[in-house]
């Protein structure tokens, strides 16, 4: 089967000590899409047997079953009949069960559109499915998208891009999703910095030149992510939006890749998502967009040490600089992760 979702969801984890297998059935799981609109399945539990079903909504419990299995197995679902999205929700004979999907929507006119859910924690939990997409702009949504978009669910769309870029290509939204603008190059509240402009640059430029990066003005751009206060609110609003919406939401910039991979990186590692797995989705951008050099992991790392050089911390930085309060922060781990 050609696979259409590449990067699939999170494999090869295994439990967490001292975690008990009815709380973490499931030790790794994927769902693939193929050209044919069938998917590929395969997944490890800790359970005695794992029952399969297909259904169109992450919530739902019924469906139509498409296979039963032990606790480590592989499944070929023949294509379904239309809907806009399939899930596939696993249910072992003890423990909880688990949804998964694959990541990629495959809108034509947003080809970074992707769901930011599906991967397993440190701790052995998952971030759920349908919850949040990241994608590039959504001005080209054709009429079937927008009602794809609709039919996913979606509450409300947080644009990140700047006032040029917005009155440029504004998005085409569907009658009911709201619109949220979290400019992170905004200077509606001032031009300052948590440090030095003039040190952060001249360091991220040492530090690109060192790394090789393809364009300096990415080395620069993700740090000053970090340091620049405005994107600070930004960042919060977004945080604070997807945290308090009655929906799925939708986050963008232009291509989807950079203010949008770097917000992205933010709520997974704010879940408890591995390093490595957060900079897989980064990366996943390259395959998603057709283009190997859209971004570099020398870019999100420059803005990861930026973190650390500024705040010591993860943590620090979500509490100290984009501003979190601990109550937005207990409501985005309840809303994601089971």
């Amino acid at each position: 089967m050609a696979a259409i979702g590449v990067l699939g969801l999170v494999t090869g984890l295994t439990a967490p000590a001292g975690a008990a297998p009815e709380a973490v059935a499931f030790t790794q799981a994927t769902a693939v899409r193929g050209a044919d609109g069938g998917h590929a399945l395969s997944w490890a539990s800790a359970a005695g047997s794992d029952r399969i079903t297909a259904v169109t909504s992450p919530e739902a419990v019924t469906g139509v079953e498409v296979g039963q299995s032990g606790g480590t197995g592989a499944l070929t679902v023949p294509p379904q009949p239309a809907a806009d999205r399939w899930y596939f929700r696993l249910t072992p004979d003890r423990g909880d069960p688990l949804v998964v999907a694959d990541r990629h929507l495959g809108f034509a006119s947003a080809r970074n559109f992707r769901d930011v859910g599906g991967y397993r924690t440190s701790d052995g939990r998952w971030v759920r499915s349908g919850v949040l997409y990241r994608s590039n702009k959504l001005s080209g949504l054709d009429a079937d998208e927008q009602r794809r978009l609709t039919g996913l669910g979606v509450v409300k769309v947080v644009d990140l891009r700047n006032l040029v870029e917005r009155l440029e290509e504004p998005d085409r939204l569907p009658s009911g999703v709201a619109y949220q603008v979290a400019d992170v190059a905004s200077l509606e509240h001032g031009v300052r910095f948590h440090d030095q402009a003039l040190m952060t640059l001249l360091e991220a430029i040492a530090a690109g030149l060192l790394s090789g990066s393809s364009d300096l003005g990415q080395s620069v751009g993700y740090p000053f992510m970090v340091n620049f206060v405005g994107a600070d609110r930004a960042f919060r609003d977004f945080l604070t939006a997807v945290a308090t919406a009655p929906g799925p939401v939708v986050v963008h910039c232009s291509a989807g890749k950079d203010r949008t991979g770097w917000a992205t990186a933010v709520l997974l590692t704010l879940l408890g998502v591995p390093a490595e797995v957060v900079e897989a989705d980064f990366l996943a951008s390259n395959t998603y967009t057709g283009n190997p050099r859209a971004v570099e992991l020398s870019w999100l790392r420059a803005a990861q040490n930026q973190v650390q050089r500024l705040y010591g911390g993860f943590d620090a930085y979500l509490r100290q600089g984009i501003g979190l309060d601990e109550a937005t922060i207990t409501a985005l781990r309840a809303k994601f992760l089971v």
